[in-house]
């Protein structure tokens, strides 16, 4: 059985063993959670992201790359969709972005995964509509991975507001706060 969880934090602050990054489709690092997961990796992740995917990787794909200095044994880098009014893909975009890594993991034999709220800063996604969306994904990849190493799902929340619509959804999971 997979465990559920959600905190207030940063994905880099958790204790599992593979953190998923909100990557631009160019995997170059940038700023918000990007900029801090290349920070925490060191220069040696930049390195090897520049090798597989020289072009980056479009929305909704997941590169997945060593911890490098972070301590993480892996790193999936995924660029969520741009919010442009919602009619041009970005909820299938989106739940692609959240299954991906959930798959990734799994194929991984990861045990402890930590996911942020995808999309909802600088892509302008709307909390109100990303989070419905990131939970009923990982819940529905949950139901049907049943056999799945990933027994614990860990989401970091480090904005108040998005903290907040999760714990919403959430309710019946343990917050660990």
């Amino acid at each position: 059985m997979t465990e559920l969880l959600l905190v207030r934090g940063s994905v880099i602050e958790q204790d599992v063993e593979a953190i998923v990054n909100a990557a631009s489709i160019g995997m170059r690092g940038g700023g918000g959670l990007d900029g801090a997961v290349h920070h925490a990796a060191g220069p040696s992740l930049l390195e090897e992201l520049r090798a597989k995917v020289p072009s980056g990787s479009p929305t909704g794909s997941v590169v997945v790359t060593g911890g490098h200095a972070s301590g993480f044994k892996a790193i999936l880098h995924t660029p969520g969709p741009v919010w442009k009014g919602g009619s041009r893909g970005e909820p299938d975009a989106l739940a692609a972005c959240y299954r991906n890594c959930l798959t990734a993991a799994h194929d991984l034999g990861i045990a402890s995964l930590a996911v942020p709220s995808l999309s909802t800063g600088i892509y302008g996604y709307p909390i109100d509509r990303a989070a419905p969306l990131a939970v009923k994904t990982v819940q529905d990849w949950i139901a049907a991975n049943e056999e799945t190493p990933l027994k614990k799902i860990i989401f970091a929340m480090f904005g108040g507001e998005e903290y907040a619509q999760f714990k919403k959804l959430l309710g019946k999971h343990r917050s660990a706060e």
